[in-house]
């Protein structure tokens, strides 16, 4: 069965790791995908692979004038947009606040945040033409709790405003039939982390599931929130970290 036949999807980041697990799988399940990110090699091979169903565009989440470009081109191919799903993300760098350089914070927050609020700015118009719309923003566990001995105030701030975003978002638009979710991953064998430490007991002992997640599984989730199967779900933050924060 596909799950997301008729769709129209938009998502962010799509190049490689998270998003392109989510492009592969959404496209498996029949929708029409439009892939973006800054890695533009990356991003045309992977569209070019997955056929006439998936496309991919050149953006900068940070850039309104770029997000009304992958609108109408959305639509000018495809149709009204009926999912987004924010991937775009940035780790930065690890400081304390007091350390932490302000142009390195915003620029974290520029992506992490700032494009998840112009993404969702800009799609609604599409997905109200639509006569409905999920979007699905990607958090982390750190949009969630803070990790004691992990100083990065910028990732976190901007992956709490993410939270607080997706709940603002799916309020102000649950009667016009467009629901708004957050994903909240832990651990993911993304090219953020080394794979040396995939395995390295350090970073697998705060998850009881005692691994790094696989990004197809949080994919998964995101696919079924995109779906009419979670036509009752809007403004809930879904973990997929292994039970890390039930510790």
């Amino acid at each position: 069965m596909k799950r997301l036949e008729n769709k129209v999807a938009i998502i962010t980041g799509g190049a490689r790791g998270l998003g392109e697990a989510h492009a592969r799988l959404f496209v498996e399940h029949g929708a029409k995908v439009i892939i973006t990110d800054v890695l533009e090699e990356e991003g045309a091979a992977l569209a070019e692979s997955l056929g006439d169903n998936a496309i991919f565009i050149k953006h900068d989440v940070t850039s309104e004038d770029g997000w009304k470009i992958i609108v109408e081109t959305a639509e000018k191919h495809f149709g009204n947009i009926t999912v987004l799903v924010n991937n775009a993300g940035i780790a930065g760098k690890f400081a304390n606040v007091a350390d932490l350089d302000f142009n390195e914070y915003k620029k974290v927050m520029a992506v992490n945040s700032d494009g998840v609020f112009l993404g969702m700015k800009s799609v609604i118009p599409s997905m109200l033409k639509a006569g409905q719309g999920s979007i699905v923003n990607i958090s982390s566990v750190s949009g969630l709790q803070v990790a004691p001995g992990s100083p990065n105030a910028a990732y976190v701030g901007s992956k709490f405003a993410v939270t607080g975003l997706t709940k603002m978002a799916a309020l102000e638009y649950a009667t016009r039939n467009i629901r708004v979710n957050s994903v909240h991953p832990g651990g993911v064998k993304t090219g953020i982390v080394d794979p040396k430490l995939f395995d390295d007991p350090k970073i697998l002992e705060p998850t009881p599931l005692g691994r790094l997640a696989a990004p197809i599984e949080v994919a998964y989730v995101s696919l079924f929130l995109a779906s009419d199967e979670a036509s009752y779900l809007t403004a809930a933050e879904y973990k997929v970290d292994g039970g890390m924060t039930a510790k």
